[in-house]
């Protein structure tokens, strides 16, 4: 970045916020006791104002008379505060967010068509409150989209009733893709899409932006819930705090960054923002910045030649290298200035009787002594290919050397390049010692000539090539082709598999032919796994995976190995009041009705067959597109005396009629 501080365009007052600030000023001007019921918006900072300037906040409308004007903030209110306003006699300023409002006429209209109401968010938070003040019906509110998963199994999944699926206007846009993600597994759930547009914009941004910063500074009201989202977003990323003025600042050591990106919630007012700027902006530029080369530049004196030379390697040993350059001093590397990488040792670097550049750092001419630096030399060199990669785009190569506060050294060419842990690849939680020893790819993102210091990202490298690995996956891809996975992560409904840049999902009835509690019964993480492309929608970037194995089909066995009249050994899996259901082969479970356990009659099944038990059976109806096939143990029976009594006496009754 050439800019140190970098502010996001969304970031700030959105026009629901906005709107209802204006609101409760004009009112001011025009009432003489005004209220706001609940802080005007979760900012502390235009809260203050607005009370000195006469608007103050309430919890409740218990010291509220007639006399008295109350605004109805952003985040909205239930009905049930409307009629008490009404009862009151107070005058109203109704400052809803319009999208919020929007939300209350939605869950009204299902609550009263009939449908079950699920909103996803805070339960504790006021918009939430609000929202669920208007329904009129059954309503649940879900943090996310496994408890969405866990409410539909267990209460609706069967359901005739339709369920109507919605979220707060502030809900975190990545949950929010899981749960619509989870509602489809669901056909009586309808998803009504109300994250707000401003939401949604302000938090890609802010991820967006906080990939290309070294630090991230979130600035709104600690209680404000879209502020607090913008925060977990950007923390998940890489370094990211959060202010509620410039003020806050000081609390913090910005040492190890140079560039920052500032977001800031709903809730914001611009001049909050700018002060958070200006303020980040002298910290950068004013602060001493860590330097590589520092410990060099200050060996330097007014007599140091810096005479760039060649020598002979005369000695090796463990703490300094003896050069001969052609002179009557005696020339020393010490240990320190003979590589970029601190840990290496003298003997892996040179041997005695290599031919090696040096700069010359130090004359002592009274003992006839010369310090020398290899290390200058290589950083030179190093920095001209750095440079030009820098021009070019060039992906680089290099060994990660150290792991200091704020992220890693890499040493390419002989330079050490500066990696920020937010371009490291490492996860906001992860140990960045993880990558310590390792050779990575990495790219400049930027470079300050005058200090010849470079900043490399790993991560843009990383998603520059999975961009390619999807493109081309999208380029090539066909329903019903097998590719090789990866499993990335796992779900209660499936399983997210890396196939080339793609993460595809293979939900859990795709997984096996057997019945499963859950998906993790059949795959762990990291494993890899062979996968059928089942469908596949190039403008959502969305690819459907199934796991199957059409060759393990129980059915397609079943159809091959079996035939109507057959009898069959099978296991008793479990028992029910009308019969008992026994697996013919793993995946096909055939029924025996109660009538056709025995000869004779029988009350309780029972009293006849356990789970686990191993009968023999004759199939007696088979129904492949139903998917169904009954047994019977009574038809390889022999009749017993008291049943052919029954038929002798049936047939009589038969011939006399």
């Amino acid at each position: 970045m050439n800019e140190f501080v970098k502010v996001a365009q969304s970031a700030g007052f959105c026009f629901g916020v906005d709107r209802a600030v204006k609101l409760a000023y004009e009112a001011v001007e025009k009432y003489s006791s005004v209220y706001t019921l609940g802080p005007i918006i979760h900012n502390p900072n235009v809260v203050a104002d607005l009370e000195k300037n006469g608007v103050k906040a309430i919890n409740d409308l218990s010291g509220v008379t007639s006399d008295d004007t109350v605004i109805i903030r952003s985040h909205g209110v239930g009905r049930d505060v409307y009629d008490e306003l009404k009862s009151i006699g107070a005058g109203v300023i109704d400052a809803t967010c319009p999208f919020v409002s929007k939300i209350h006429q939605i869950v009204k209209q299902r609550s009263e068509a009939g449908d079950i109401v699920v909103i996803a968010g805070d339960k504790s938070h006021p918009e939430v409150k609000g929202i669920c003040g208007h329904c009129t019906g059954e309503y649940h509110v879900i943090a996310n989209s496994e408890e969405f998963v866990e409410l539909m199994r267990k209460n609706y999944e069967n359901c005739k009733k339709g369920v109507a699926i919605l979220s707060q206007t502030t809900y975190n846009i990545k949950m929010w893709e899981k749960c619509i993600l989870a509602a489809e597994m669901f056909p009586n759930a309808k998803v009504y899409n109300t994250v707000c547009y401003a939401t949604s914009k302000r938090q890609t941004e802010a991820q967006s932006l906080s990939s290309e910063c070294d630090v991230m500074i979130i600035v709104g009201g600690r209680s404000s819930s879209n502020t607090k989202k913008l925060y977990d977003i950007c923390s998940s990323q890489g370094n990211c705090i959060l202010v509620e003025n410039a003020a806050e600042l000081s609390d913090y050591d910005f040492s190890h960054y140079r560039s920052a990106g500032i977001s800031a919630g709903a809730s914001t007012p611009a001049y909050i923002i700018k002060e958070v700027q200006k303020t980040m902006t002298e910290i950068l530029t004013n602060e001493e910045e860590f330097n590589f080369e520092e410990a060099i530049e200050q060996t330097f004196k007014k007599i140091y030649t810096g005479k760039r030379v060649s020598g002979i390697v005369t000695a090796v040993n463990s703490t300094e290298v003896i050069v001969d350059i052609g002179t009557k001093h005696t020339g020393y590397i010490p240990s320190s200035e003979l590589s970029s990488d601190p840990t290496a040792k003298a003997n892996e670097v040179v041997s005695v009787g290599d031919e090696i550049d040096v700069i010359v750092t130090k004359i002592n001419d009274v003992e006839g002594i010369v310090t020398l630096s290899k290390k200058q030399v290589d950083a030179q060199k190093g920095y001209d290919d750095v440079k030009k990669a820098a021009e070019d785009g060039t992906v680089l190569t290099g060994v990660v050397t150290n792991v200091i506060k704020g992220g890693v050294i890499v040493v390419c060419n002989g330079m050490r390049v500066f990696v920020p842990a937010s371009q490291t690849g490492v996860k906001a939680d992860g140990d960045l010692n993880s990558l310590l020893k390792t050779t990575v790819s990495f790219k400049v993102i930027e470079l300050n000539e005058q200090r010849k210091r470079a900043v490399g990202s790993i991560r843009k490298v990383a998603q520059e090539e999975r961009a390619a690995k999807r493109a081309k996956f999208f380029e090539s891809c066909e329903v019903g082709q097998t590719v090789t996975g990866e499993v990335k992560s796992i779900t209660d409904y499936g399983v997210f598999v890396d196939i080339g840049g793609v993460d595809g999902l293979v939900r859990k009835l795709d997984l096996t032919w057997a019945r499963i509690k859950h998906p993790s019964e059949v795959v762990s993480v990291g494993d890899k796994i062979e996968v059928t492309i089942k469908d596949i929608d190039k403008e959502t970037g969305k690819v459907s995976l199934t796991y199957k194995n059409q060759a393990e089909n129980p059915w397609e066995i079943f159809k091959n190995n079996y035939e109507l009249g057959q009898v069959v050994e099978a296991k008793i899996v479990s028992i029910t009041s009308f019969g008992a259901f026994a697996q013919i082969i793993p995946g096909i479970d055939g029924l025996i009705h109660i009538s056709q356990i025995a000869d004779q009659r029988v009350n309780n099944v029972a009293d006849f067959l356990t789970v686990g038990q191993v009968v023999e059976a004759k199939i007696t109806e088979c129904d492949l597109d139903k998917k169904r096939v009954s047994l019977s143990m009574r038809a390889l029976l022999a009749p017993s005396e008291e049943a052919a009594e029954e038929a002798v006496e049936e047939t009589a009754e038969e011939a006399a009629e």
